[in-house]
């Protein structure tokens, strides 16, 4: 009598394995790590991190072409420069917002137009964009000015030790965003009452009502 039983070879499963053709519970390890998990993105490492870019995929650091504004740029590593409707634009990060602009202050920009902010409630993590408004009448330059700061506790160095007149205008952005900026003389509310709750340009502040007494309409309660 002969024995039917597969040898391993081709073809035949080794002993304890089932074959593919089976649906049986049996596996072996390699097949168990092939249906573990979800395959990785092609960008992420094993912690679902993203990879550091090599080499070769870093892109050249983008710098202006103005020989003023690229002095600024080669002076701090970390700031990104782009344009934006015709205009342009460096963003630093918020330790530096001083420190660059005094940098700004020195290179021949002498005024400091204008201090707001950004509210990106909800649409990113880092909510505020603390923007500052530049000009140069000696290069007939202007220059944006951005710094992100956190929606907790945002907090950006202050710019009117540099240009006076920027007190006024910080005093608004934190009056109506919170923005602190730290050093500056006297960061008190400019439009809204001292005791106001709140600050009423952030996209979270409640929408109040005030009742409108119309000629001729029924009274309103």
């Amino acid at each position: 009598m002969t024995d039917d039983k597969p040898t391993a070879g081709a073809g035949a499963a080794p002993e304890g394995v089932t074959s593919g053709d089976d649906t049986g519970a049996g596996t072996d390890n390699a097949s168990a790590a092939s249906v573990a998990g979800p395959a990785l993105h092609p960008g992420d490492d094993l912690d679902g991190n993203p990879k550091a870019a090599t080499a070769e995929e870093v892109a050249p650091r983008a710098v202006p072409d103005n020989e003023i504004l690229r002095g600024l740029a080669e002076a701090f590593e970390e700031a990104e420069w782009t344009i934006s409707a015709g205009q342009d634009v460096v963003r630093v990060p918020a330790e530096q917002f001083a420190e660059f602009g005094l940098a700004a202050r020195e290179a021949g920009f002498e005024v400091c137009v204008d201090v707001t902010a950004v509210d990106w409630y909800r649409k990113r993590r880092t909510r505020f964009d603390v923007v500052a408004n530049l000009l140069s009448h000696q290069h007939v330059l202007r220059l944006r000015v951005v710094t992100a700061v956190g929606g907790d506790e945002p907090t950006v160095p202050s710019l009117t030790p540099i240009w006076p007149g920027a007190g006024f205008a910080e005093r608004e952005a934190y009056d109506m965003f919170g923005i602190v900026f730290d050093g500056h003389p006297d960061l008190t509310r400019i439009l809204m009452p001292d005791d106001w709750v709140g600050f009423p340009l952030r996209k979270d502040f409640a929408v109040g009502s005030v009742p409108v007494q119309f000629k001729d309409s029924h009274k309103v309660t």
